[in-house]
């Protein structure tokens, strides 16, 4: 494995993904501790050198998610599992109990060294702010031999000032030092510079990793981590789709492909195996409920699509008139599978395998079923189709309420009704329906008086996997619980009938928010089997 702050290929960049922590920081992305474990194994099967798998300080649920992914994937052959922590005893005892039981366990601390930030926020002085880096820095390796430091606000920060601290945290034990962009406030040509500066200038700068984490607020987030990286930093800290606080972070996928498609201007390169891109982008996207727009780059649905006529005469001549990479590099398929009703399960299992899914035999056989019920509705099966069953099968939330059927009847003339039936915590049946304004209405106002969890409805998408009349149906909704904190919860739903996927992705979300409040106090309203009649007020 690689010794902390040695790079034994000088042109390769380590990707410390931060998307479990800085990520998750995105309003309305909170994720349980089942959820980042999923993620954090696609991660690693991605290929990732780093996860930042939380703030084990933040929360009793966040060190526990964290501790999880250090035992489950930090292992001998994973990846580095990384827990962020203040410039505080407290901070870094949490971090290290979190991150301890992972074979490559990493403390990444930071304190602020902006004179805005030191003025207004610690209301410290720099002698303050340099001894507490010394001791704090010194703490953490005391305990662990890989430590991060971070001045934050770096990027406003006075550049000879960063030279002083980030010398001194080499002094107390730091591997890897990160200039973060906090606010997304500086160019690259200014990046540039700062990095050369505190790269030749601080005292031990040769014997650490350097590492770049910019923010997007003014869109340049890719371009300052790319200048970084051409100034001399090894490590990029980057989110799947880009997501993060406010306008977000440099995202993964931006920045591995333009070392990979422009190997001759960077000669840089990662670990990452680019055909896992598009299945990890779409896994973060369900679970947090974060659509990802059209055109985004590498991972937009329209990405790899052409409608203008020019383009697509071009195209269809050659390749690279228009795509300067093909969509296979990125794990993105529109091959259709060889299967159908008639397939077998060994066929089923070996194409799940080829598209990097692992399944138990239980599981499979659970996947096998709803792929033929799938395959009795839909003629022709694609990779997407089946990317979006196992998804809604197996990474969805903790199910503390399970939907068994829905009838749904709708039309002009009639009044929208929804009569829907879901399994409890307990097991029990309950069934209720419901008028509404339409069918999704009608079915989330039956599912509402089912489940006593008060919220609000805040976003709802849908969108076709496939083409034809026979699509799978994607939706992706975003409630927010106004009890608590005005936290937000996304959910995802896929099937042949949209209002199925529509109710499914509201039960997702409520499941979600239920496994992050509690489902003691949401006790279904009425008997069992009794059918609720409520009008429309």
């Amino acid at each position: 494995m690689d010794e902390p702050g040695v790079m034994p290929n000088s042109n390769r960049i380590r990707i410390f993904d931060t998307t479990l922590r800085d990520g998750e920081q995105s309003p309305g992305a909170s994720l349980t501790s089942a959820e980042k474990i999923d993620i954090a194994r696609q991660l690693a099967r991605l290929g990732v050198d780093v996860i930042e798998a939380g703030f084990p300080a933040a929360s009793p649920d966040d060190l526990e998610g964290v501790r999880r992914i250090a035992r489950e994937v930090g292992t001998p052959d994973g990846p580095i599992i990384c827990g962020l922590a203040r410039t505080t005893k407290n901070d870094i005892d949490k971090a290290w109990e979190a991150v301890q039981d992972a074979d490559k366990p990493r403390i990444h601390t930071f304190i602020a060294t902006s004179d805005i930030h030191m003025e207004h926020k610690l209301r410290m002085t720099r002698e303050q702010v340099v001894a507490k880096t010394r001791e704090m820095v010194g703490y953490a390796a005391s305990l662990c031999e890989d430590v991060e430091f971070s001045p934050e606000d770096g990027c406003r920060s006075d550049p000879d000032f960063l030279v002083e601290v980030l010398g001194v945290a080499i002094e107390a034990g730091a591997t890897t030092l990160n200039i973060p962009d906090t606010v997304g406030y500086i160019s690259p040509g200014e990046y540039y510079d700062l990095m050369r500066k505190l790269i030749t200038e601080t005292p031990g700068g040769d014997r650490v990793i350097w590492s770049v984490h910019c923010h997007d607020d003014l869109g340049l987030a890719t371009a300052n981590t790319l200048a970084g990286l051409m100034a001399g930093a090894r490590q990029a800290e980057v989110t799947i789709n880009g997501i993060g606080e406010r306008a977000g972070n440099t995202s993964l996928e931006e920045i591995v492909m333009a070392l990979r498609t422009r190997p001759t201007v960077y000669q840089l390169d990662t670990n990452i195996d680019t055909t896992q891109i598009t299945r990890t982008s779409h896994m973060v996207s369900n679970y947090t409920g974060m659509v990802v727009q059209p055109n985004k780059a590498i991972v937009g649905t329209n990405a790899f699509s052409h409608e203008a006529g020019i383009h697509q005469d071009g195209l269809l001549k050659h390749q690279s008139t228009y795509e300067i990479m093909t969509p296979e590099t990125v794990g993105l398929t529109q091959s259709n599978l060889v299967l159908g009703k008639h397939s077998g399960r060994h066929a089923f299992r070996v194409r799940l395998e080829d598209m990097g899914f692992e399944l138990s035999d239980d599981e499979l056989k659970q996947a096998f079923a709803r792929f033929k019920e799938l395959a009795d509705k839909k003629k022709t099966i694609t990779n997407a189709d089946l990317e979006a069953l196992i998804a809604d099968e197996f990474y969805g939330p903790e199910e503390v309420f399970k939907m068994e059927c829905l009838q749904v009847a709708c039309g002009q003339a009639g009044m929208p009704t929804a009569t829907i039936k879901l399994i409890g915590p307990d097991g029990q049946e309950q069934i209720a329906a419901a008028l509404g304004t339409g069918p999704v209405d009608a079915t989330y106002q039956a599912i509402d008086q089912i489940i006593a969890a008060p919220n609000t409805l805040v976003e709802y998408r849908v969108a076709a996997i496939t083409e034809g009349i026979d699509a799978l149906g994607e939706v992706t909704v975003r409630i927010r619980n106004e009890a608590n904190g005005k936290r937000t919860f996304g959910g995802h739903g896929a099937d042949t009938d949209i209002f199925v996927a529509s109710a499914k992705a509201y039960i997702a979300a409520i499941n979600r928010m239920l496994a992050f409040t509690g489902y003691a106090d949401h006790e279904p309203e009425g008997e069992a089997a009794t059918i609720h009649m409520v009008a429309q007020a």
